[in-house]
C-alpha cells in the first residue's frame, strides 16, 4: 500500500499494541500484523522496567502495565523502535503511549536518534508530561488520553450506575477542556475512550483544530458509527474489523 493511499483515507486505522487480537501486543509480531491488515498507525506502550525486587532496572520496555511486563520478556524501547524503523514500516505513524512520568526525555531521545520524531504522536493521561515533551521537541505531536482512570468502571455492576452518571457529566465538560488545551498549543490531539465520544465531542475538537482518536473499539458496528461521526482515527485490537480496503485506493 502506498503512502499516498494512507494519506487519502478519511479514517486513520490504528492498531492497539500493534494488533493484540492477532498476535500478542507490544511485540514485533503484533506490529507486523497491524501493517499486514492495513493500519496507518501503530500504538504501543512504554514503561520503566521494574526489577523482581521492586526497584527499576534502568531500561524502558514495551508493556501496558507491570502485570503484563512480568508475564514474559518485554521488548526494550530501543528494540521496538529499531523494528519500526525498517522499510516495511515506511509511511506508518507511531502512537507512543507513556503510562507514567519521569522518562519523557529518554523516549524523545530514542525517537530522535532514529529520525522518528516527525512520524510520532506521544499520548498520555499525565498532564505534567505535556510541557516537558513540548520543551524537548517541537516536532512530536501530543495526545491527551481521557478519562484518567485505571479500571473500566462501566464493566462492573457495582460501579456501573455511578460511572454512567459521571459519564454524562464528562461528555459535557471534557470536550471544552480539550478544545482549550488544543487552542493553547498544549496538545494536538485527544485520545478518548469510546464511551465519551459523541458528535458534540467530534465537532468541538475539530473546531479547535485538533484530532480525535477513539480507543479501544473492538466491534465492527461501533467502528462504522464512529467513522460516520467523523473522528480522526480509531484504535482497535483487531484491525480486521475495519474491513477490506477500498479497491480504488489500494
Amino acid at each position: 500500500m502506498s503512502d499516498l493511499t494512507r494519506q487519502q483515507r478519511a479514517l486513520r486505522r490504528i492498531g492497539h499494541k500493534g494488533a493484540d487480537h492477532i498476535a500478542p501486543g507490544n511485540t514485533t509480531a503484533s506490529f507486523d500484523a497491524a501493517i499486514a491488515h492495513g493500519c496507518d498507525m501503530v500504538e504501543f506502550d512504554v514503561l520503566p522496567e521494574r526489577a523482581p525486587g521492586g526497584g527499576l532496572t534502568g531500561r524502558l520496555v514495551l508493556a501496558h502495565d507491570y502485570k503484563a511486563a512480568e508475564r514474559g520478556r518485554s521488548l526494550t524501547l530501543e528494540e521496538g523502535l529499531d523494528h519500526l524503523c525498517t522499510p516495511a514500516f515506511d509511511g506508518i505513524d507511531l502512537d507512543v503511549d507513556l503510562k507514567t512520568t519521569g522518562y519523557e526525555e529518554r523516549v524523545v531521545a530514542a525517537l530522535r536518534e532514529r529520525g522518528m520524531e516527525q512520524r510520532t504522536l506521544i499520548s498520555t493521561m499525565e498532564v505534567s508530561s505535556f510541557p516537558v515533551i513540548r520543551a524537548l521537541s517541537d516536532t512530536i505531536r501530543l495526545g491527551w488520553s481521557v478519562p484518567k482512570v485505571k479500571h473500566n468502571y462501566l464493566a462492573h455492576p457495582a460501579t456501573k450506575g455511578v460511572a454512567m452518571a459521571m459519564l454524562a457529566v464528562l461528555r459535557r465538560t471534557i470536550p471544552r477542556t480539550m478544545a482549550r488545551a488544543i487552542r493553547a498549543g498544549e496538545v494536538d490531539a485527544v485520545m478518548s475512550h469510546y464511551a465519551l465520544v459523541t458528535p458534540y465531542f467530534v465537532r468541538t475538537v475539530r473546531g479547535a483544530g485538533g484530532e480525535l482518536y477513539v480507543w479501544t473499539v473492538d466491534d465492527a458496528d461501533h467502528i462504522r458509527r464512529f467513522e460516520q461521526m467523523g473522528v480522526t482515527g480509531i484504535i482497535t485490537n483487531d484491525p480486521r474489523l475495519f474491513g477490506p480496503l477500498d479497491p480504488t485506493t489500494a
